[in-house]
């Protein structure tokens, strides 16, 4: 049974159910990810940014004979945001190849249709089954980047503390925990949007408004994802001349996920890309007693940060990809299939 689903209102049980199919779905499908914790997962699963939508369905298997309710087998959410729906389905190994999860898909691309959107998008993981599932609905690839994943138990500490001072002069580095102080937001913004890369993939939108990083930065806090910042800035204006941001979500503290690194295009030249990204991992390693790794993404035309990734120790591990449909044509391929 699939029914409409609101993690803010749902029972601990269920949470912890659906917790138990995406700790099933990475160890089949990415069994050298970290399985996931239930710390803040409710909050993880509830909060959005403003202007944002993001409604979720479960598939639940019939209550057990002494009436406690049925295991979460398959969850599917769309966030809404700009002019499209991004899905994220969920089936529990065991499910697969039942037609649960085509399921999932045409209820929520029935409500995207419904709601007015012309699109869906979906991140989808190189050689996983998840390629062969939405190719065969007739997603469309449109964007890959690699992921790369760093083992800090191989790190060379003192070679990293060298290249964490390899900067230009007239440059100087800040870190910030929890995010940039309210006084340089405005800096930050314009370091953001003036290296905007009209290429990037629309399913993880970078923030370039002032008022837009302050509310994600306050979002990704109450989803229980920790924000770190390390700040290159030019000493003769004050600029922010290059940044790098790196996330410790609680509910894999193990792993930190690597967010936008940017150098302003007048600043290039001076070791700042690579200093950041260091110094950013010399703090880390005292900030975070948790964490052995760091997972990043970048377009595979990026061939400057994937050599800076490369000198620091990153290894690929493979493809992540955007995939997309016309939501008429999926609901109507959907329904066709039944």
């Amino acid at each position: 049974m699939v029914r409409e689903w609101d993690p803010r209102t749902a029972s601990s049980a269920e949470i912890a159910s659906l917790l138990d199919t995406l700790n099933a779905v990475l160890a089949a499908d990415l069994p050298q990810d970290p399985p996931w914790r239930e710390n803040s997962m409710r909050e993880y699963l509830a909060e959005v940014m403003p202007g944002e939508r993001r409604i979720s369905w479960v598939a639940q298997a019939e209550p057990a004979t002494d009436g406690s309710p049925g295991a979460i087998l398959g969850h599917v959410h769309v966030l809404l945001l700009g002019d499209i729906g991004v899905l994220e389905v969920l089936v529990h190994p065991a499910e697969r190849r039942t037609g649960l999860g085509r399921d999932l898909v045409l209820t929520a691309a029935r409500r995207v249709y419904q709601e007015g959107f012309q699109s869906i998008g979906v991140e989808v993981v190189g050689d996983t089954p998840a390629v062969a599932f939405y190719e065969s609905l007739g997603f469309s690839k449109e964007y890959v980047e690699t992921r790369s994943v760093l083992d800090l138990s191989g790190v060379d500490w003192a070679e990293l503390s060298e290249m964490a001072t390899g900067i230009g002069a007239g440059y100087h580095l800040e870190f910030h925990p929890g995010g940039p102080p309210d006084e340089l937001i405005e800096a930050y913004a314009r370091a953001k949007a003036e290296v905007r890369d009209v290429e990037d993939g629309e399913l993880r939108p970078s923030s370039y408004d002032p008022q837009r990083l302050r509310d994600s930065l306050d979002c990704l806090h109450r989803r229980g994802m920790k924000p770190y910042i390390v700040l290159a800035l030019h000493e003769q204006t004050g600029e922010v001349a290059g940044l790098t941001e790196v996330v410790v979500p609680v509910q894999h503290p193990t792993r930190a996920d690597q967010y936008d690194t940017i150098v302003v295009q007048d600043h290039r030249g001076y070791g700042i890309d690579r200093a950041i990204k260091a110094r950013m991992l010399m703090e880390l390693r005292s900030a975070e007693a948790e964490l052995t790794e760091v997972q990043t993404w970048n377009a595979q035309a990026n061939e400057a940060m994937l050599k800076v990734n490369a000198e620091l120790g990153y290894r690929p591990d493979r493809e992540w990809c955007e995939y997309s449909i016309d939501v008429a044509e999926l609901v109507h391929r959907l329904d066709a299939g039944r």
